[in-house]
């Protein structure tokens, strides 16, 4: 007989069960969807599902007394058996009149059918396995298990194909995509976006099939950093939430420093003659940002989102047409050193242009990549997370077919004087500067839209995993936590306007955050988190048993023998992720060392300053 090791879930809960820890952060929760943001940093996750769950924590007995998203005793076998039962049930679920009709709902403004959610919680209440878990127990609130179950079902509606018109609202912004292939030339470019808009779709995929193994409503996944930590504990949530909140932070600096130029840009007038200094405009931007900041519900922003695609559509368009119509905007490209001359293009990698321009391209078009930082939070608000691929499939099709034609045509028109925001490359004097205005107002209206986004949610990150964690601060539905946020807000902002204003380099900026942060999410991380969860899944063995009603796994080995023996099950399929993966770790360390030496030689060799009146885009 072998000898057979016993994992228990469980544990006391009680210290932590009613304030915000690492578990609660860790990703952009679409405002169009859910709660979740507005509940970071709260005494409590808030509405009617958490309200149910924590009275079922009190009727289900000892292995429900402990917070679901902080107990590392519940073991991998207990998520893994809810995930597939999960799975089982929802394929018996009637999504006719969804995928991409919900995303016209969507796209319209209407609110999708909650029909098949209400047919799901009166058809799978009266099932078998329910009434067994009904029968488990009730609270003094009469809240059973199969309630808290049926209450998550009710908060996911999301169809696939409004997730396909969200991850197309949040990744789709291709104003940088001709600068990055004026630095790599037409075939380079066309092929490294090709690229690595495959291995974004491949890393896609590795998290849905994490997703779908782990998550259920006994016990959901809502975002990046949940995951990590049912793969590898409280550490890799922490490296993931650290890292989001890092993220967030500098995406607020980057639409500072691009609406400081666009505002500056709007202040010459058609004649040339205005003037505003480009540190004051980013001051403009900053006020405006923590003024409407104080709003603390991202649910009151969600129309505004909506919005913000169609005027970033109009840009589009506008962009590519009048490019044609009008000379490069020279004086921008002589902030970055570019001389006066004829418009030259490049088949193959540009002349002049050095191993740190191919990189800091090659960084651009990472961050046009960059959605899979909410993939999970997008799951979790689906019906049938199953159905996650589709719409995540058609979506990058769509968002890779916009980024090439826009990039071409542009870098078509501009060549080597292209600019890294588009519709500023448009000369600001004659007849363009109407156009360039108008690409610049729109883009004013909608980033600051993304940087309220941005900056609600980041100040919460922070506020939950620092202050609330560390240092005990009330949770901020208080009265106490609301006047933190009144403080909070303009020094969060404050400081992104610092380095806003320290490092006026959107390109150079760009490709910082794409390396540092989106490159792991996008590439590094899924592959290194598929092959823990395959570890894990095939260790699992025919003669070992998991109790579901006790949550006990019986193994028969643990440690590194198992994580071994599980990554032998598929060995080349395991080794090609860790090399995928090293190899994206390697990619970050070319594109931090590209953008950091570019920024040190923008500041050296062109007129760029810190904190200067002098506006890079001219």
């Amino acid at each position: 007989m072998s000898t057979f090791s016993h994992a228990h879930p469980g544990g006391q809960g009680s210290e932590v069960a009613n304030m915000t820890s690492f578990a609660n952060i860790g990703g952009v929760a679409d405002p169009k969807l859910g709660h979740e943001a507005d509940n970071l940093g709260r005494g409590s996750v808030g509405g009617t599902g958490q309200e149910l769950h924590d009275a079922a924590v009190a009727a289900g007995g000892e292995r429900r007394r402990s917070h679901i998203y902080t107990d590392t005793k519940i073991t991998f076998e207990d998520y893994h058996y809810w995930a597939n039962r999960s799975r089982e049930y929802e394929r018996t679920i009637d999504v006719s009149n969804a995928g991409l009709a919900g995303s016209m709902k969507t796209i319209l403004g209407r609110k999708q059918d909650e029909e098949p959610a209400a047919l799901a919680l009166s058809s799978h209440s009266g099932s078998d396995n329910e009434k067994s878990d009904a029968a488990h127990g009730e609270s003094r609130y009469g809240v059973s298990e199969s309630e808290w179950d049926n209450a998550q079902r009710a908060i996911r509606t999301a169809t696939w194909g409004s997730i396909f018109y969200l991850i197309t609202t949040d990744i789709l912004g291709p104003y940088n995509v001709p600068w990055a292939i004026s630095n790599m030339g037409y075939g380079p470019g066309f092929a490294l976006y090709t690229v690595f808009g495959g291995m974004a779709a491949y890393s896609g995929w590795q998290l849905w099939q994490c997703f779908i193994g782990l998550d259920s409503t006994r016990y959901p996944l809502r975002n990046y950093g949940d995951l990590a930590f049912r793969v590898f504990g409280p550490s890799a949530r922490m490296v993931v939430n650290i890292l989001q909140s890092f993220q967030f932070f500098l995406n607020v600096s980057l639409i500072i420093v691009s609406n400081g130029q666009g505002l500056a840009q709007m202040a010459l007038g058609k004649n040339g003659n205005g003037y505003i200094c480009f540190v004051v405009a980013q001051v403009v931007f900053t006020v405006l940002g923590f003024l409407f900041g104080q709003i603390r519900t991202l649910q009151r922003l969600s129309w505004l989102s909506n919005l913000a695609i169609w005027l970033n559509v109009i840009v589009i368009i506008m962009t590519m047409i009048v490019v044609h119509e009008y000379p490069p905007n020279y004086a921008a490209a002589a902030t970055n050193g570019i001389e006066r001359g004829p418009v030259v293009t490049s088949a193959g990698l540009p002349p002049g242009k050095g191993l740190m321009d191919n990189i800091n391209g090659l960084m651009n078009c990472v961050f046009a990549y960059g959605g899979a930082t909410l993939f999970n939070e997008l799951m979790a608000e689906m019906r049938r997370p199953m159905d996650f691929w589709k719409g995540f499939i058609c979506a990058e099709i769509f968002i890779y077919c916009v980024y090439l034609i826009m990039g071409m045509v542009v870098y078509n028109a501009q060549g080597q004087f292209t600019y890294p925001v588009a519709f500023q490359g448009i000369p600001g004097v004659g007849g363009a500067y109407n156009w360039q205005t108008l690409g610049n107002a729109i883009s004013f209206v909608s980033a600051l839209i993304a940087a309220l986004l941005y900056g609600n949610i980041g100040i919460k990150v922070v506020y939950a995993s620092l202050f609330r964690d560390v240092f005990n601060f009330p949770a901020l539905d208080t009265k106490k936590g609301k006047l933190i946020w009144v403080a909070f807000a303009p020094i969060y902002w404050a400081l992104a306007f610092v380095v806003a204003a320290g490092i006026p380099q959107i390109a150079n900026l760009t490709s910082f955050v794409g390396a540092a942060c989106i490159l792991q999410f996008s590439y590094t991380f899924p592959p290194i988190l598929q092959v823990g969860y395959n570890c894990q899944k095939d260790a699992m063995l025919e003669t070992e048993h998991f109790d579901p009603a006790t949550g006990v796994a019986e193994r028969e080995d643990s440690g590194v023998k198992r994580w071994i023996r599980g990554y032998m099950k598929k060995p080349f399929k395991n080794s090609f992720d860790m090399v995928y993966a090293l190899g994206a770790l390697a990619t970050a360390g070319l594109g931090l060392w590209a953008s950091i030496i570019g920024i040190h030689n923008n500041f050296k060799e062109t007129a760029i300053t810190p904190f200067s009146c002098v506006n890079p885009a001219g």
